[in-house]
């Protein structure tokens, strides 16, 4: 199997892989548990399995998932449908340590963690996410101001999301140098870098292709509610 098939389906081979420990669900939907990002997976993503999803949800609740199109299940809406590009790092890995005044990040951040990814919207990020791998973040005095970090797991594939950085900061290249610290200390363990990244925000996945990481998959993407 090639070592980039866990990316056909991630979300369902990390909810029952190495983030198992952090689902709620069964043999056929999980999710990640409330408090962590709101990602949904599907033993079967064309097929996706609602009804063994829904007794694990609330009606406030919102998830991401990805990999099926048609019409919203009975009890449950579309709210948001757009695609994205999963990419794959495929450059060297940094010969030097690009943000070497990164602090990594723990439970004492997990509340400015949360504000800076409310204000920048990066993606989908919960009070809890900073668990799910190593964060690092740049802090002007004690104000954090650009932070990345790893989510999604399987195989050696290793997801870096949660790439942000204050309005008031943005400019001087720290997302960028904070994902370069990420790939080096991720091909170091021997592992493959991967992100997403929204279709429409052509710049980043610019960026991105500059710094290495080419396109895998353009898949759609749903935001879906309890109806």
């Amino acid at each position: 199997m090639s070592p980039l098939a866990p990316l056909e389906n991630i979300m369902w081979a990390t909810l029952t892989g190495p983030h198992a420990r952090y689902a709620v669900g069964g043999a056929s939907a999980r999710r990640y548990a409330r408090g962590f990002s709101p990602i949904v997976g599907f033993a079967d993503p064309s097929r996706p399995d609602f009804a063994a999803l829904a007794p694990h949800c609330a009606p406030d609740e919102r998830f991401y998932c990805d990999g099926w199109s048609g019409p919203a299940p009975p009890g449950w809406s579309v709210e948001v449908e757009s695609t994205m590009f999963k990419m794959v790092w495929q450059g060297p890995a940094p010969a030097e340590d690009a943000a070497p005044e990164a602090i990594a990040l723990g439970p004492q951040h997990a509340d400015q963690a949360l504000a800076l990814a409310m204000l920048t919207r990066p993606g989908p990020f919960g009070p809890r996410t900073i668990e799910l791998g190593e964060y690092w973040g740049v802090f002007d005095g004690e104000r954090l101001i650009a932070m990345a970090g790893e989510r999604m797991a399987a195989g050696t594939l290793r997801e870096i999301s949660g790439v942000c950085t204050h309005p008031d900061f943005q400019g001087r290249g720290l997302a960028r140098r904070l994902m370069l610290k990420l790939l080096r200390r991720e091909v170091a363990r021997g592992e493959t870098p991967f992100l997403h990244v929204m279709s429409a925000n052509a710049g980043a996945r610019a960026l991105y292709a500059r710094m290495g990481f080419v396109d895998f998959r353009e898949t759609v993407v749903r935001v879906v509610a309890p109806a």
